[in-house]
């Protein structure tokens, strides 16, 4: 078989001896017409990743989910929790990482599922994160926008632990400031001392901060929170705080401050439901866009962390398991938050494996199996649920597995 020109993106990584056991027959990278009757999912930092450097299994493991014109002949998403940019960026970077034409439609981002969040579209959001918030938020759907910067600014008394950025004089127009009607966080802030003040503050002055109110109003103002990451897998030998971390300081403090539980409207992000039936309907799309018309019988999850990448695809795999059992009242709330076409449903996957591999966050040398990073809304946690039904040694031992559960080549 004759080996079409490949896209530059790929030609410049992948090798030429590569190509060419390709053309001998030595692998059947490229050329299999088997159509596949599964998805994966895969997570992005501690798989393909660490930090920004790429781990050496990664690109390989990639090349053997393409056809020779460069296009995926496996359906694949790529879901991650970061929630610090746009899924157009993710995608370039996600390309110019693997040697392999990612598209924006592949990328759910933390943030992702909130464009179905349209009662909040109009409404006054205070955003919280890194990278460009505004940008995300509009993205996303959501109209009236206020960073936490911009809040520091219009209310400058408020910040007051680094003494060098202290502004003892209030500002003039703050009495004039719209009321804050929700709180989004997308990420881990930079600030975490500025952050957990003006958010405790907006909070428990029912989004006024420039009113001390003569008593705690209860329930709050709603907060939608991406990303329940407690750690994550970077350069460093060990894990480094998420965003997880950030909302176990806000939930602390604002219980410690309060003496009530801080409640969330939403929790998006792994291990959401919610966030793997978004994943499901855009590989079911994924799956349509490369030509494969038959039914999508499973899903793959590959991730490192057992308290997200495991928890969620085992959550999810009980999910399609109810569903399948038409145990349908709370598929069809789920399918209805996401607009989903019932129709699309006949080619819906019936069950999620999740699949961890040992190169980030997850380390048998480190898992003592005593401390639990799983997200407070969701404790306590049925122990199997953080089990993976497999475990292999990177992602391209994943592809392995999957190729030979499949019989796929």
């Amino acid at each position: 078989m004759a080996i079409r020109e490949l896209p530059s993106v790929l030609s410049t990584k992948i090798s030429s001896r590569f190509l060419k056991s390709c053309k001998l027959g030595h692998t059947k990278t490229f050329c299999s017409f088997k159509k596949p009757s599964f998805g994966i999912l895969f997570d992005i930092d501690g798989v393909i990743v660490r930090g920004k450097k790429v781990l050496p299994s990664a690109p390989e493991a990639f090349w053997r989910l393409i056809n020779a014109d460069g296009t995926f002949r496996v359906p694949t998403v790529f879901v991650t929790n970061a929630g610090n940019g746009l899924r157009h960026e993710k995608a370039k970077q996600l390309s110019q990482w693997l040697g392999v034409q990612v598209s924006e439609d592949q990328v759910i981002m933390a943030h992702s599922p909130l464009r179905m969040f349209q009662q909040f579209h109009t409404k006054h959001v205070l955003v919280s994160g890194q990278g460009p918030t505004v940008e995300i938020a509009k993205n996303l759907g959501f109209q009236k926008i206020t960073t936490l910067e911009q809040l520091r600014h219009t209310f400058p008394v408020l910040d007051a632990v680094d003494h060098k950025r202290r502004i003892s004089v209030p500002c003039t127009f703050e009495q004039y400031f719209p009321p804050i009607e929700a709180v989004v966080l997308f990420g881990e802030p930079v600030r975490w001392e500025t952050a957990l003040q003006l958010l405790v503050d907006v909070l428990m002055t029912d989004g006024q901060p420039a009113v001390c109110p003569a008593t705690l109003r209860y329930p709050h103002i709603p907060v939608l929170a991406c990303n329940m990451d407690l750690q994550w897998m970077a350069e460093a030998r060990m894990p480094r705080f998420g965003h997880g971390a950030f909302l176990l300081c806000l939930e602390t403090l604002y219980k410690k401050i309060t003496g009530l539980n801080l409640i969330y409207t939403a929790l998006i992000g792994k291990p959401s439901e919610i966030t793997y039936h978004h994943a499901h309907c855009m590989v079911l799309a994924h799956a349509r866009q490369i030509g494969i018309t038959d039914n999508l019988k499973h899903l793959y999850a590959i991730g490192d962390n057992i308290y997200t990448d495991v928890f969620g695809a085992n959550l999810y795999n009980q999910y399609l398991e109810r569903r399948e059992r038409r145990v349908t009242r709370r598929q069809q709330n789920i399918e209805d938050l996401l607009g989903a076409d019932p129709h699309d449903w006949d080619q819906g996957a019936v069950s999620c494996s999740s699949i961890l591999v040992e190169t980030g966050v997850y380390s048998p040398d480190r898992n003592d199996g005593i401390s639990d990073h799983s997200p407070r809304d969701f404790l306590p946690v049925e122990e199997k649920l953080r089990e993976p039904e497999y475990t292999v040694e990177n992602v391209s031992k994943a592809i392995d597995l999957i190729f030979n559960i499949e019989n796929f080549e």
